[in-house]
């Protein structure tokens, strides 16, 4: 398995932000997105994943082989750490949610109701609910937000088993998290060049 993005130029409120951005990701890698904020990374990441269409350029893997992990942690506040975690197996089919709680150190919390954990707890649920995917594909933006040190270490764990699993990561982050497994691409030199005053009205339209 490889994911190829072949020269594509992504749009935020219909103005170009990045343009023919190419890159190649194997199983058992992971690829981490640098750059200043307001880049555009988040709009790649939106677009790799199938969020949002692209004005061109080309992905290679069908968006059912990614799961996508943004700002918002994607969990319900009323269900408990395992009810969330159940909800998100049946969606995707997938099995036990043994593995996600252990992996998050979710395993005292699993009674818990989601709003009433603490920011960094609700962040660990979010990437737990990645593992319980059981997709190869993990697309990820600021995993890191709002986790502490140990926080930090359990994330990059969970992401070298799921390379060692034989899936692949693209992931957005200003932290080291360590990994062998991972490259960096700066996006800055994939920044796309201002639209003429003429076009301006037209990148609307």
């Amino acid at each position: 398995m490889e994911l190829n993005v072949s020269d594509l130029t992504v749009t935020r409120g219909g103005i170009k932000v990045l343009e023919d951005v190419s890159f190649a990701v194997k199983a058992g890698e992971a690829l981490v997105l640098r750059g200043p904020n307001g880049i555009g990374k988040t709009t790649l990441l939106r677009t790799v994943a199938g969020l949002q269409p692209a004005l061109r350029g080309e992905v290679s893997l069908d968006r059912e082989q990614m799961a996508y992990a943004g700002h918002a942690d994607g969990i319900k506040a009323p269900l408990s750490v395992t009810e969330n975690l159940e909800f998100w197996a049946a969606v995707f089919g997938t099995g036990s949610i043994a593995p996600a709680l252990q992996a998050f150190d979710l395993e005292a919390l699993a009674a818990r109701p989601a709003g009433a954990l603490s920011a960094g707890q609700k962040r660990r649920l979010g990437l737990a609910r990645m593992v319980v995917t059981g997709r190869p594909v993990w697309v990820m933006d600021e995993p890191t937000v709002s986790l502490d040190t140990s926080a930090v270490q359990l994330f990059a764990e969970a992401v070298r088993a799921h390379l060692a699993g034989g899936g692949l990561a693209l992931l957005a982050t200003h932290i080291d998290l360590g990994l062998a497994e991972a490259r960096v691409l700066d996006v800055g030199p994939f920044k796309a060049k201002p639209p003429a005053l003429e076009d301006f009205d037209g990148a609307f339209l």
